[in-house]
């Protein structure tokens, strides 16, 4: 039996590529990158764009393969709205069925794919557990829900296909969106917050979800979706404010009413102008946290990292990439 990871050279993938190496286990990793050779030395790279099926076609995989989708489009690079779905159809659902194809082709019938906390939309209960409405705010989110819409289909065909909604994952290696924040921080700017600040706000770290993803293969492959965040997640005053003791930055937090906030970067973005992505600015006040029970009780998953953390490691990063990694892999990240 192998493991094979589509778009086992991103960020989660990595993790999980070693987690599976660690254990010893077979591990194929079929990617457009190779990037992480060190650790593609012990595993089979094959190039692979999802997006062609021919391309899929050359990856060998047999009946009693263990299949992983880690190939997306995520929310950054920012794109305008003519172009959002252009963006992230062709990997996140044309990839994904693809993927199913070549999996049904082959008879193998054991898949862990990874969705996103974006498909839910606006907050309608808190926390939001698994049975939460379904509601995307764009395109990324929407791309994501289809993907599970086809998972239910080919779950009636007979296939296992467990399904992950993250929340923002961070650790080493991404920092995307993070860059602004802490530019603000490092020049003593002010830092605007849409909203109070007085709502949660919730992380997942890239070695949890690596985690879950192998504890999804050792419980057979649930036919269930799950959440994955972190566990209490801080106000993001608090989250913040942390941050800027641990930078020694004499940056302020700025309350905004985020009405008006949202409203303005609607007019950006409907002049193609965006400053960030709806899917992220119109929640960004809300009460959205994840219930992450489910995954406890029937994977024996419960995340490890803290929030604060996390964010304090992402920054390390920015200024020193193998200290922050040393720092969240050990847990010794600190808070005020």
């Amino acid at each position: 039996m192998k493991h094979i990871l589509f778009g086992g050279d991103g960020f989660v993938g990595r993790q999980l590529a070693k987690r599976l190496l660690d254990e010893g286990e077979e591990v194929v990793v079929a990617d457009i990158t190779d990037g992480n050779r060190a650790i593609y030395a012990q595993a089979d790279f094959i190039t692979c764009d999802v997006t062609d099926p021919q391309a899929i076609a050359q990856v060998p995989m047999a009946a009693d393969d263990m299949i992983y989708n880690l190939s997306a489009k995520m929310l950054s690079p920012i794109q305008v709205r003519a172009k959002r779905h252009d963006f992230f159809y062709p990997v996140n659902y044309d990839g994904t069925k693809n993927i199913i194809e070549a999996m049904d082709r082959a008879g193998a019938g054991k898949l862990v794919h990874y969705t996103t906390d974006m498909v839910y939309g606006h907050t309608v209960t808190f926390p939001m557990t698994e049975d939460h409405p379904v509601a995307p705010l764009g395109e990324y989110g929407q791309s994501k829900l289809d993907t599970e819409f086809l998972a239910a289909e080919w779950r009636k065909r007979g296939m296992d296909i467990t399904l992950f909604r993250p929340r923002l994952i961070i650790g080493p290696g991404r920092l995307g969106i993070l860059t602004k924040l802490f530019k603000l921080i490092d020049l003593n700017l002010p830092v605007p917050m849409i909203g109070s600040g007085k709502n949660p706000y919730q992380f997942i770290s890239v070695f949890d979800c690596a985690d879950a993803a192998y504890l999804a293969w050792k419980a057979g492959v649930p036919n269930e979706a799950y959440n994955l965040g972190s566990l209490n997640p801080p106000p993001v005053k608090k989250l913040l404010g942390d941050l800027i003791k641990h930078a020694n930055s004499r940056s302020l937090l700025l309350p905004t009413w985020g009405f008006a906030v949202k409203r303005t970067l609607d007019l950006l973005d409907a002049v193609n102008l965006p400053l960030m992505d709806p899917e992220q600015y119109l929640i960004a006040d809300e009460m959205c946290v994840l219930d992450v029970s489910k995954g406890e009780r029937e994977l024996g998953w419960v995340p490890a990292y803290r929030d604060e953390d996390m964010l304090i490691a992402a920054y390390d990063e920015y200024h020193s990439p193998k200290e922050a990694e040393s720092r969240v892999k050990h847990g010794t990240a600190e808070t005020a």
